[in-house]
């Protein structure tokens, strides 16, 4: 004979209770919380929440075999390498923000980045970083220096000037072999001096529309500390300062003296450009391979978070 089944009592309307979610700043940072945390391209980054810290790069790399800096799909490019090689070391996905987006094929000593992280993989890591960071990273980029960022730094918008270097070798022998991926070698002598005095009518504020490639909602009204040329023996360096360049703009510049220095171009030319409120066709892009990011600086801690939107509203 079976047995009667035993009534099992009324399930309850009410819904059990959740544990609460601990508040973000008690809680690992999950992926999606970095994900949160990516910003407009084109806005500075809010400081980092939710048991983040923000992290200042220094980087330095060969652009030779690179594809610029910024990711493009199926191309070689140095943010793509160091971003997986932080990826590796921290566990978590990075998103790097730059000082200077340069072209393929452009070198850097003294570019900038940042990133936001968790701040228990930067606690785990941060003795060991740049060692480990070396031990991923292809011969051709190195990351020198890793530090907590202070409050208010954005790599791009905080910064206040960006220094460049154009090396050329009019020399018969070409670029030094040790110098070959950062001097470009010239077919023609040039003339220095007067590519110094075209380029000094150069420096200030103006619209460089005509050494731009346009890029749209983007200004190309540009501050032009310095450009001076100078020659020592058979290297003609062409050093140039502002407080940003657009896009191709440092090329172009020099692409424009070095027209000056063969005799094709007066002086003057390259400033008369400067009433054009587009790209001058006529003014022919110098070679990626001679172009150095030297530095990039950045204003006392207290002022960064201002720096920051002062350079926003300037760029648009």
């Amino acid at each position: 004979m079976r047995r009667p089944r035993r009534s099992r009592p009324p399930r309850s309307a009410t819904p059990r209770a959740r544990a609460p979610t601990p508040p973000a700043a008690s809680r690992r940072p999950t992926p999606s919380d970095l994900l949160n945390t990516q910003h407009h391209p084109d806005e500075p980054a809010p400081d980092p929440g939710g048991g983040l810290v923000r992290l200042r790069l220094a980087v330095a790399y060969d652009g030779t075999d690179f594809s610029g800096w910024a990711r493009q799909p199926g191309r070689r490019t140095v943010q793509a390498e160091l971003e997986a090689a932080l990826a590796t070391v921290l566990r978590t996905p990075v998103e790097l923000t730059v000082a200077g987006r340069t072209d393929a094929g452009v070198h850097a000593t003294g570019q900038v980045a940042h990133a936001d992280v968790p701040r228990a993989a930067w606690e785990d890591q941060r003795e060991r970083l740049v060692r480990r960071l070396r031990g991923l990273l292809p011969a051709d980029v190195a990351v020198p220096a890793v530090e907590e960022a202070p409050p208010g730094f954005d790599a791009r918008f905080g910064a206040l000037t960006r220094h460049y270097a154009y090396r050329l070798t009019d020399s018969d022998a070409g670029p030094p072999p040790l110098r070959r991926a950062d001097t470009v070698g010239w077919p023609r002598r040039l003339d220095a001096a007067a590519m110094d005095a075209a380029a000094r009518l150069l420096t200030g504020r103006h619209d460089f529309a005509a050494f731009c490639r346009r890029r749209e909602g983007a200004t190309t009204i540009r501050t032009l500390l310095e450009l001076a040329v100078s020659r020592d023996g058979d290297l003609v360096t062409v050093t140039t300062s502002a407080d940003a360049f657009c896009h191709s703009m440092v090329r172009s510049l020099v692409g424009a003296l070095i027209a000056v220095g063969e005799g094709r171009r007066a002086p003057g030319w390259p400033a008369g450009l400067l009433d054009r409120r587009q790209r001058a066709d006529e003014v022919v892009v110098a070679p990626p391979g001679g172009l150095t990011l030297l530095r990039v600086d950045y204003p006392p801690d207290a002022d960064l978070a201002t720096r920051a939107l002062v350079t926003r509203a300037l760029r648009t």
